[in-house]
């Protein structure tokens, strides 16, 4: 057997299921908008992560690498735009419900 073209298959394998294994939240996030759930450090770091593993993988030369984590790299950063748009928008939403709180009690 031989164990190099065995392994190259495995790096594969891993790619493949490690993409789409972050498929189903990316969707979900995409077609809800719905981040609340989801840490903002979490993203930012593992956007960071990926884009560190994709530099790795092309300067190995590593294409099961490099192609996993630049497509996830894009759909976690599109999770992580949603992510900051809805904290803009939550917090806009809180400071004017707190104005009109403060206005009622005038």
């Amino acid at each position: 057997m031989n164990w190099d073209v065995f392994f190259e298959v495995i790096g594969y394998c891993a790619a493949v299921a490690t993409t789409i294994s972050f498929l189903p939240q990316a969707i979900k996030c995409i077609r809800t908008h719905d981040t609340k759930n989801i840490s903002l450090w979490m993203y930012i770091l593992f956007v960071f992560g990926t884009a560190c593993w994709a530099s790795y993988g092309i300067y190995k030369n590593n294409l099961q690498v490099t192609i996993a984590n630049i497509i996830t790299f894009v759909l976690a950063l599109v999770i992580l735009i949603l992510k900051i748009k809805n904290n803009k928008k939550d917090k806009a939403a809180e400071k004017e419900s707190e104005q009109k709180l403060e206005a009622d009690k005038k």
